[in-house]
C-alpha cells in the first residue's frame, strides 16, 4: 500500500457475516449473499480492505487467539475461492470483565477505541482521513469519529436496532442497508 492511500475498514460479526455471538469456530461464519462481491467491488477499485474487529471471546475464555486466526483463515479463503481479497485483520481480544488473565482489561483498542486503525495506519500507511469505517454498531461509527474517517453504519446484524437507538453525539455519514449498499456509496464517493 502506498502512504497516505485510503482503505476501507470493516467490521466483522453482522456486516461481512451474520452475527451469530462469539464466533471461534469457521463452521460458525455464515456470509451475507452480498458480502464477495461487495469486498472484490472494493478491491478492484484499488481500496484496501481491512477488517476490524471486537473479539471479547478471547477474554471471556469462550476461544483463542489460535482459534480466531483459523477463522480469519477460512474467511480469506472464502474471499479468495470468489474472486475477493482481504488485506489485513485486526482485532481486540481485550474486554474489561473478561475472565482469562491478560485480556481482562481496558484498553486503547476496543472500537469505540482507534487503535486497530492506528495500528493500521502504522503498518500500511494508511491515511485514516481519507478513509471509511462500515459496520453495524454506534461502536463502530464512534471509531470512524474518532479517527477522523467516514463511518457508515449499515441495517444488517444490529444496524437496524441501533438506527432505532440513537447515541448522542455519534452521527454516521450514511445509514444504508447492507455491506453492498455502502460499497455503492463508497464508490460514489471516490
Amino acid at each position: 500500500m502506498n502512504p497516505g492511500t485510503r482503505a476501507v475498514f470493516l467490521d466483522r460479526d453482522g456486516t461481512i457475516n451474520r452475527d451469530a455471538g462469539y464466533i471461534g469456530r469457521a463452521e460458525q461464519v455464515a456470509f451475507f449473499p452480498w458480502t464477495v462481491e461487495a469486498i472484490r467491488a472494493l478491491n478492484q477499485a484499488g481500496l484496501p480492505v481491512i477488517v476490524v474487529t471486537n473479539q471479547a471471546g478471547v477474554a471471556r475464555g469462550l476461544y483463542t487467539e489460535a482459534d480466531l486466526a483459523r477463522v480469519h483463515r477460512h474467511v480469506s479463503a472464502c474471499m479468495e475461492a470468489g474472486g475477493a481479497r482481504i488485506d489485513a485483520y485486526y482485532y481486540c481480544p481485550h474486554h474489561p470483565e473478561g475472565t482469562v488473565e491478560g485480556y481482562a482489561r481496558r484498553c486503547d483498542c476496543r472500537k469505540p477505541g482507534p487503535g486497530m486503525i492506528q495500528q493500521a495506519v502504522r503498518d500500511h500507511g494508511i491515511d485514516a482521513t481519507r478513509s471509511f469505517v462500515v459496520g453495524d454498531k454506534w461502536l463502530d461509527v464512534g471509531l470512524g469519529h474518532a479517527v477522523g474517517a467516514q463511518s457508515i453504519l449499515v441495517r444488517t446484524g444490529y444496524g437496524a436496532e441501533q438506527e432505532r437507538a440513537p447515541r448522542a453525539g455519534v452521527v454516521a455519514d450514511a445509514v444504508v442497508d447492507n455491506l453492498a449498499a455502502a460499497v455503492s456509496w463508497i464508490l460514489q464517493r471516490l
